[in-house]
């Protein structure tokens, strides 16, 4: 297999750098970064389309090309409905989740316990599930690619990333990710034209995925033939790898908490001009996630027709030969049909893409962990000493992986948000303890999938029963319901908030904007207070000068604690033209409706 040594491909992962610095250093040039709304929310100026494309191309990452790949390759398209379903969540976020966020400024229940315990289960999430996963995903492309060795890698990108995103802030980071995007999409579509043309189309993908059989097999036995209902999304409900109630439940209200409720998301849709911005935004975001199934999972399938002994090994030792890992090479899928089918010039393409998926992801997640905890030297060590850990987990399946650790550790979060904005009897220490309660639970069935990890196929059930009989689609369910009823029980068990502690806090007693109210009286004011107040210059050292020029910070002014929030910002972001939000409000249920349809199509 050909790396990437053709002058060809390096000239265009050069010119691809030399892109994303040019449009990182307009967007610092552009835009005004003395304050924190400034920094990490782009002084909320963007439009909808860079809004979009940056929830898209943040969500989207390496572990997406891995993952998705693989997992195609290994079991067809019924993980899909992760990708499709991210649709009405998105537009649940923007219609029901920004409002009472941008009402609700820094107000919460009063506590700081809750913002303590979510910021440290935020950090955790970005390493188990973020950061390591696309470290991991990433460094296997290039170390099949360009044969560097993968710790040399990594400590490239995450200098390069980090870079960009401490000098830019948030405009930088949602400008380059609107031109990853564009990276991403046509790159990964020339690549499946190009793998469609080698299998000759899709019928025939069909015929020759279903004859992709790895020609050393285990005792000559069934190990590694692919599943009869590859082609089908809704599976049985018991008596299959991805039981269709348990994927429809957790592809849905199960992953609620992040496109409602993380900060890499959300810290997009705040940024957007006004609430008609962010919605666009959610709903163009929601069209691109269409994508993933022609870009990525396909890909995977016809990866596996085109290379069965390598992408479809189940022998051991051939597998250790042809990837590294004796559990399986699915994982390769992705970067073996960029190696496999494209010439010079378009496997550097293919590069780039993969360099937009890893820095769009790290951008993201290192932008909005900016705002809550100071990345560490630790920080990043223990990402990389994660990664040893997933190349085992869950028979190999990257996505697999993410997704069934995202169920344990992230369901719990979004019936506590939920219920917090929906019921006004939620109080702080119903959502606290439900929450710490379904955690308990993720965390007990987490470490039991880390403690026996599944037999070889061939080889007899060692397990405990709740690890092979209860699903991780269905359990995540279960950890829900828990979530839910520890919140509600112990809400009403304890003294329940004031009428006034309640002002803008829930989508009830949220701040309104009164439609008859014409457009230019909210024009007329100033929103002079986006920027934070001015001091009086203090004695500080040379040393914290100097980082606040490279930081963008102006001299006669100094950050202050806290988001700027004010009723003249409220109303400014809230508004809404009475024409303009009913075509938003039909794109959206245009959008549900061709997500319905397809999931119908490829039932």
């Amino acid at each position: 297999m050909e790396g990437l040594n053709h002058w060809g491909d390096i000239l265009v992962v050069v010119l691809y750098f030399v892109f994303v610095l040019i449009v990182c250093i307009w967007s610092m040039l552009r835009r005004n970064r003395g304050s924190l709304t400034s920094y990490f929310l782009a002084g909320r100026s963007i439009p909808w389309w860079p809004v979009g494309a940056s929830l898209f191309s943040s969500n989207i990452g390496s572990e997406h090309f891995i993952g998705l790949a693989g997992t195609g390759a290994t079991s067809g398209i019924a993980i899909v409905l992760y990708e499709w379903l991210a649709m009405p969540l998105l537009i649940m976020m923007a219609w029901l989740f920004i409002p009472v966020y941008i009402s609700a400024g820094k107000r919460d229940f009063g506590g700081q316990r809750i913002r303590l315990y979510l910021s440290v289960l935020a950090i955790v999430l970005y390493i188990v599930t973020k950061l390591a996963v696309s470290i991991f995903a990433g460094a296997l492309f290039i170390q099949m690619s360009l044969g560097w060795n993968m710790y040399v890698s990594i400590v490239a990108l995450l200098i390069t990333t980090g870079l960009y995103t401490v000098l830019g802030g948030l405009a930088a980071v949602i400008y380059t990710d609107t031109l990853q995007t564009a990276v991403m999409v046509i790159g990964a579509l020339i690549l499946v034209g190009k793998g469609f043309g080698e299998v000759g189309g899709y019928d025939n993908l069909k015929d020759r995925y279903f004859d992709s059989v790895a020609s050393v097999r285990v005792n000559n036995s069934s190990c590694g033939y692919p599943r009869d209902d590859a082609f089908h999304i809704l599976r049985h409900p018991v008596h299959s790898d991805s039981p269709w109630p348990g994927m429809l439940l957790q592809a849905s209200i199960g992953v609620m908490w992040y496109f409602c409720c993380d900060q890499v998301i959300v810290q997009r849709s705040l940024a957007a001009k006004n609430m008609l911005h962010a919605k666009c935004g959610a709903i163009m975001a929601g069209y691109l996630k269409i994508l993933p199934f022609f870009i990525m999972i396909l890909p995977g399938m016809i990866s596996r027709a085109l290379f069965p002994d390598e992408i479809a090994c189940v022998d051991k030792e051939e597998c250790l030969r042809y990837c590294g890992n004796p559990v399986g090479c699915s994982n390769i899928a992705y970067p073996r049909l960029v190696m496999g089918i494209l010439p010079a010039g378009l496997r550097g393409l293919l590069m780039a893409v993969m360099l937009s998926a890893i820095m769009s992801s790290l951008t993201s997640i290192f932008n909005s962990a900016s705002t809550i905890f100071t990345m560490d030297l630790w920080q990043k060590i223990r990402n990389v000493l994660w990664i040893p850990l997933l190349k085992t987990s869950q028979s190999g399946q990257l996505f697999i992986y993410i997704q069934s650790v995202q169920g344990y550790l992230g369901t719990p979060i979004g019936p506590v948000f939920l219920l917090a904005i929906l019921w006004k009897r939620t109080t702080e220490q119903g959502a606290f303890w439900g929450m710490l309660i379904g955690h308990i639970c993720g965390i007990i069935r987490m470490s039991m999938d880390f403690a026996y990890h599944a037999p070889d196929c061939g080889e007899p059930e060692t397990r405990p029963p709740v690890l092979y009989k209860v699903h991780y689609t269905y359990f995540g369910q279960m950890s829900l319901v828990i979530t839910a009823l520890a919140v509600v029980v112990i809400s009403l068990l304890t003294v329940p908030r004031e009428e006034s502690d309640l002002c803008n806090l829930t989508w009830w007693t949220r701040a309104k904007y009164k439609e008859e109210e014409s457009d230019n009286d909210i024009e007329e004011h100033e929103l002079s207070d986006l920027s934070s107040p001015s001091y009086d210059i203090e004695r500080i050292g040379k040393l914290r000068l100097w980082c606040d020029k490279i930081c963008g910070i102006p001299e006669d002014k100094r950050i202050s604690p806290g988001l700027p929030h004010s009723d003249i910002c409220q109303r400014k972001f809230l508004y809404e033209n009475p024409f303009w939000k009913k075509i938003v409000n039909l794109n959206a249920i245009l959008g549900v409706t061709v997500i319905a349809f397809l999931i119908g199509y490829y039932r």
